[in-house]
Order: structure tokens, then sequence, then C-alpha cells
């Protein structure tokens, strides 16, 4: 029997505690039509993080990214202000800027030569003699909401948004004794899932849950007893402390250093993972139903020649937890198509993240979220 969007929707009680909860119903990680009103109620209206700022420093740099299937640039103009405008020639549609990154002294469309300033004006178009009520000044770049929080560019394709550090919330002083800001980066690399970009957020909210079963190397250097998950509003801290000891896995032990690692998770679909003198940050995104990227960034406290070998081990010993959480994740996918399957309960003890995640989700697929709140 098909069910319509609305029934589909309505089969998740997002009011339920974590003791009474199910997860969200299989019809949401399998449904198109769940995936295509995610991208205008999920990833239009909240902030999304596009880039860094180190890409876009200087007057000149862009950097070009797919926001809610949007192309988007963002571009440090000739006045040292950043902005964010979709990527979008206001003459034919082609996308202006068709790198990942870069520097240019305007920005020009590669179709028919229309001309961009920096900020975006529309300066240059060509052989356009004898067209009728054509105002230049109103065919610039169209813009979208930009703001920045540590080295992080964000945009937000809504009109009227919160402001990033209102959605951000108490993140933002979570994190600022990690020290984000002196982190430099290293490396990008980029991971095509067949799993709903859901799947793959649930197993990093499941608050350890997975990690005794299938990430030993990652399990023999943290105190899983004590690991603990914290939900604030539209974040999920998990936190465990790191114990090393001579049953610990050789490179995971050599990398994975101090006291205690940091894992957040910031609505929708952005995640940072810190230990001492290291981060990487996981952007999750759709592309489709059934299929998702995620881009990991690579940061270091010294990326200097005698410190390589150690962020090589380092980045080994995430690659080695991204391929397992691969296996996973496509797995899980494959139940999910299952009619022996439509619902599960969940771990009051580890998976309180994921309920958050799931009421947070049905509040914008429902519109029951306020505007203020994005």
């Amino acid at each position: 029997m098909d069910h319509s969007l609305a029934e589909i929707l309505a089969s998740y009680n997002d009011a339920a505690s974590l003791a009474d909860a199910y997860t969200i119903p299989a019809a949401w990680y399998t449904d198109e039509r769940v995936a295509a009103l995610e991208l205008n109620n999920v990833f239009a209206r909240n902030w999304q993080a596009v880039g860094r700022t180190d890409q876009v420093a200087q007057p000149g740099q862009y950097l070009t990214a797919s926001v809610a299937g949007e192309p988007i640039v963002v571009v440090r103009g000739s006045d040292n202000q950043l902005r964010g405008f979709f990527n979008v020639c206001r003459h034919h549609a082609m996308s202006v800027m068709n790198e990942p990154a870069g520097h240019a002294q305007h920005l020009r469309c590669p179709y028919h030569g229309w001309t961009y300033s920096l900020e975006g004006e529309l300066r240059g178009v060509t052989e356009f003699e004898g067209v009728c009520n054509f105002d230049r000044a109103t065919n610039g770049l169209v813009p979208v909401r930009l703001a920045t929080w540590e080295q992080f560019v964000f945009v937000n394709l809504d009109a009227h948004p919160a402001p990033l550090e209102n959605f951000l919330g108490e993140l933002v002083e979570r994190a600022r004794p990690l020290g984000l800001s002196d982190l430099k980066f290293f490396e990008r690399r980029s991971y095509t899932l067949d799993c709903n970009w859901k799947v793959y957020v649930d197993n990093y909210l499941d608050g350890g849950y997975h990690v005794p079963h299938m990430h030993k190397g990652l399990n023999s250097v943290l105190d899983y007893t004590n690991y603990t998950i914290e939900n604030l509003e539209r974040c999920s801290v998990q936190s465990s402390p790191v114990a090393v000891d001579s049953k610990s896995e050789a490179t995971a032990a050599a990398t994975r250093k101090g006291d205690r690692a940091f894992y957040f998770w910031q609505y929708p679909n952005f995640m940072l993972n810190w230990y001492a003198g290291y981060l990487d940050t996981n952007l999750v995104i759709p592309l489709g139903a059934a299929r998702c990227e995620v881009i990991f960034d690579f940061y270091f406290g010294d990326i200097s020649a005698p410190q390589l070998d150690y962020v090589r081990k380092s980045i080994e010993v995430s690659e080695r937890v991204q391929q397992e959480d691969i296996e996973i994740c496509a797995g899980v996918q494959r139940g999910l198509g299952s009619r022996a399957y439509q619902a599960g309960r969940l771990s009051v003890r580890r998976e309180a993240g994921e309920h958050l995640f799931h009421r947070l989700l049905a509040a914008d697929l429902k519109n029951t979220r306020t505007a203020a709140a994005r």
C-alpha cells in the first residue's frame, strides 16, 4: 500500500520521550519525496558549512559549494568583505565560477562572458546592444546570507535566518577552550556512501554504542565505560577519556593524544572530532534518498616536516574508522529497504543524540519549528 508524504511524516511521534521513543520510520530514509522535502526544509533553512576562512582570506579569493542542490560561490571582495552568492549567471543560468576554489580579479561566466565584480555587481555584458529595458544594476549575482565561526564559513539560503551564533548556541562556548582556530588545515578527503545521509548521522550519534563492536582500534584508546553524551539545543556533545595502555592498538595510541576526546555534532550535518592537537570535521551532503557524500577536512596543531609521520598516521586511523563506517552504513541502508523493518527503539544510555536529531528533523519536515529558531 502506497502512503502519502503526509502519512509518512505523521508516522513518527516526535513527542515521545527517549525511553518511549522509536527511531524515525524506514520510509524517511528511502522515500524520494522525503529527500526532496529535506532539501527545502532542512538544508535550505539551516546554516551550512561550505568552507574555511583561509580559503578566502585575501581579496579575490573564492570557493564554490553546493547547498540544498544550489550552486554557491563565496568571495572576498576588493573591500575585504566576505560575501556569498548563488553561483548562477543572470543571463542563461550557467555557473559563473567552476573551480572548487581559486583567485580571480573578477567573476566571469565562461558561457557568454558576462562579468561580475568581486562584490557581485554586473560589470560587463557582451554583444547586448539594442536590448530594451535592461537594468544592469538589478542583474548582479543574487546574494545569500553568510557568516563565519572559528575558521569555518557558513551560508544560509533562508531570507531571514537567525544569526549563526544563535543557531550554534552553546557549541560556541563549549568549543572555545579547544583552540579550533589555532589548528592548521592539512588535507581533504571525500567519500561517496550508499546510504541516506541520516544513516551516517545516526551512526555518529549512537553514543559510542557501535565502537566496541566495529572500531577495535579506536575502542582500544577510549574509556568506553565513561563515555558521555550531552544534548544541547541543536548540538550533541559526545566525549570520552583517552585511555592508552599496553592493550591499545599501536597507531591509534600514537596519534590519539590528550586526556579527553570530544565529538560535536551540530544539526543537521556538521561534525567536529577533536583530540589534543588534532581535528577532523565531517560534512554530510545528501545525494538522493540512498546516497550521500561525506567530506573530511583534517587539521593539526603542527604540520611541519618533522611532524608529517604523525600527521599521516593520524589520518590513517581516521581512514580505517571511515571504511568501517562505510560498511556499517551500507548494511543499514539495505536493511531499511526490507519489509521486515519499520522502526527501531533507542538505547536510553547511548542514543540520546540520535533522539535529538530525529526530533529536530521532524520539526523541520513538519514545519513546526519557528523561523526564529533557525
